[in-house]
């Protein structure tokens, strides 16, 4: 009779079950990269293990990691190819060092991976534990720590990761990597087939690019610097070449005749919005503010484009990274665009004119709101000067504003501090732009927490008369207070110290008043619709004033919540809305049938 130990021993090996180990190993595979030199040890055995196991890899022995390091650089210099280094925990990887300084001023592909335990046994007393967080400038070029993933954000957090830093082994000249893989240890090998893991790719403009899919292809574009003749151009030829859609938001700044402003179907909590589905979207900009979140997630798959070369993956669907300039990339797609794109084009106008339509839907169904930022920026939004700048506050503000597109006839420039995505600022950031171009008129919307973060800006000496500013004053940062924030559920008692009731004057009328006006500026003053619409005319007079403008328009939690909550639930899909009902009364298992059965 067998006991448990010789049972063990007589299983079949295959793949370890640890999740950051098959993914390493799979994007070792799809990268082709073969040749191993192992060190003995306990803690890279989940690694060794699984690749002895894959006849795919080349692994050779060797005791002394010194000498291991010098090993793969004599073979990557002979080969050319990519070398990986495996060693256990404690102090072996130090002896990597003299190695990989070699293969730094050289340049050569070696991927160090040193295993590990727990990061947060670190410090501990704890045997074979030691820091790693931190290396010498001339050892590698890129360093990356995965940990054991335990959910899927800790998947995705590995594959970027890994991906990551097997791309930097040949990145602006190449040289060596090191990756600190940690392990649990786990003595199960019975994975049989190893899981494919998303490989990420980069291209550079020498490269021979992918070829796009058939289907809809989209793009979108996050906060953006304003565009050259040239790029627009650029883009809107590709669009007639591929039948691509521009989804955009205010600070997109794309103004050309496939532009589709979408926040307002993307704010819809009860609503499938299949619109958005597509195959490919590709990302050009920066920060994206409320726009583009079910865009990106009803994608198969995103690629990026920009100048940084950096694997950025906000929707989790990131395949291609291609590091040029934008023009380049869509010039050298429109160039190679072919003639089999036909009934491509003639869906990508189909799709273009579908997302028109929904759009004039959900506003035509929009009921008459309360007084608040989503009103004001229905009423006005569409009424700005041509040629002018608007600047928004980041999230009441944006979001309001975001919801109602602007004509084509007003080539606008929009900004956006989505950057840090921080309230102070805003204000400040205005004001240097106007103070620049003092002949075209600066618009800002702005709440009043992030007004009065930023005030002092109003009392700058090189403040010219093209400044517009409203301030929406309801006197707490309503954020707080919307019937969909964490604090709603608090009440009142959520003014105390989540919100920010109570500070600079309590909605005072006069405060901001003497203020503006002690400062030269013209005051504008309003607390319901009537005197709303009395007052924007004059706050948006085309011509350049005598003095700056600022706008001051007081509303309330209540109606600002009310408003945001019609706005988010204008349609409610019945699919979604039996999904919902399902969800809520049927067991997880259950449920996860249904959903089988609904996607076959």
């Amino acid at each position: 009779m067998q006991d448990g130990n010789e049972f063990y021993h007589m299983k079949q090996k295959f793949y370890t079950v640890e999740k950051g180990q098959q993914i390493l190993i799979s994007l070792l595979k799809q990268h082709g990269i073969r040749k191993v030199i192992a060190s003995p040890g306990t803690t890279n055995i989940t690694f060794v293990a699984s690749m002895m196991n894959d006849p795919f890899f080349e692994i050779y022995s060797s005791v002394d990691e010194r000498s291991a390091a010098y090993l793969a650089v004599g073979m990557a210099e002979e080969t050319g190819e990519a070398v990986v280094l495996s060693c256990t925990g404690a102090t072996a990887s130090r002896n990597y060092i003299p190695g990989l300084t070699e293969a730094y001023y050289r340049k050569l592909p070696i991927l160090a991976v040193t295993a590990t335990q727990n990061e947060n046994r670190i410090g501990h007393m704890i045997p074979q534990v030691i820091d790693r967080s931190q290396h010498q400038k001339d050892i590698c070029i890129h360093s990356e720590h995965v940990g054991v993933p335990h959910s899927e954000n800790d998947e995705w957090d590995a594959n970027i990761r890994l991906n990551r830093a097997i791309l930097a082994l040949r990145h602006h000249g190449g040289g060596p990597v090191h990756i600190n893989l940690a392990t649990e240890y786990n003595r199960d090998f019975s994975v049989e087939k190893l899981p494919l893991a998303r490989c990420i790719r980069r291209y550079m403009p020498c490269d021979e690019f992918p070829e796009l899919p058939q289907g809809r292809i989209g793009i979108i574009v996050g906060n953006h610097k304003p565009w050259s003749t040239a790029l627009t151009e650029t883009v809107n030829q590709f669009c007639q070449a591929y039948g691509a859609v521009v989804f955009c938001e205010h600070g997109s700044n794309y103004a050309g005749p496939y532009r589709v402003y979408n926040s307002i179907v993307n704010q819809q909590e009860s609503y499938s919005k299949s619109i958005f589905s597509s195959e490919v979207i590709i990302y050009i900009g920066e920060v994206s503010g409320y726009g583009n979140t079910s865009v990106g997630s009803r994608a198969h798959e995103v690629w990026r484009v920009s100048e940084d070369g950096e694997l950025r993956d906000p929707y989790h669907k990131l395949l291609n990274v291609f590091e040029m300039k934008e023009e380049e990339f869509f010039r050298r797609y429109t160039a190679i665009a072919g003639e089999n794109r036909k009934a491509q084009i003639e869906a990508g106008e189909k799709w273009l004119n579908e997302c028109h339509a929904e759009y004039k839907k959900f506003h035509s169904i929009l009921k008459e709101l309360p007084f608040s930022n989503v009103w004001i920026a229905q009423q006005t939004a569409h009424r700005l000067p041509e040629e002018c700048v608007l600047h928004l506050g980041i999230l009441n503000s944006l979001r309001a504003w975001n919801m109602f597109e602007v004509p084509h006839s007003v080539r606008m420039q929009g900004f956006v501090n989505t950057g840090g995505f921080g309230i102070d600022g805003c204000m400040s950031s205005m004001m240097g732009g106007a103070i620049v171009k003092p002949n075209v008129l600066h618009f800002l919307v702005i709440g009043d927490l992030a007004f009065f973060y930023d005030m002092n800006v109003l009392g700058n000496r090189h403040v010219g008369r093209n400044v517009r500013i409203m301030l929406v004053n309801n006197g707490k940062g309503t954020e707080f207070r919307n019937y969909n924030h964490p604090a709603a559920q608090f009440g009142d008692q959520a003014d105390l110290f989540m919100a920010a009731a109570g500070h600079y004057g309590n909605k005072s009328s006069q405060l901001i008043k003497h203020y503006a006006e002690d400062l030269g500026y013209e005051y504008l003053q309003a607390s319901n619709k009537e005197e709303y619409l009395e007052q924007v005319e004059r706050f948006l007079i085309p011509s350049i004033t005598d003095r700056p403008i600022l706008f001051e328009v007081f509303t309330n939690h209540e109606d600002e919540s009310e408003a945001l909550e019609i706005i988010n639930k204008l349609i409610v899909d019945q699919s979604t809305g039996f999904r919902k009902t399902v969800k809520s009364i049927l067991p997880s298992s259950v449920t996860k049938v249904l959903k089988d059965v609904i996607k076959k």
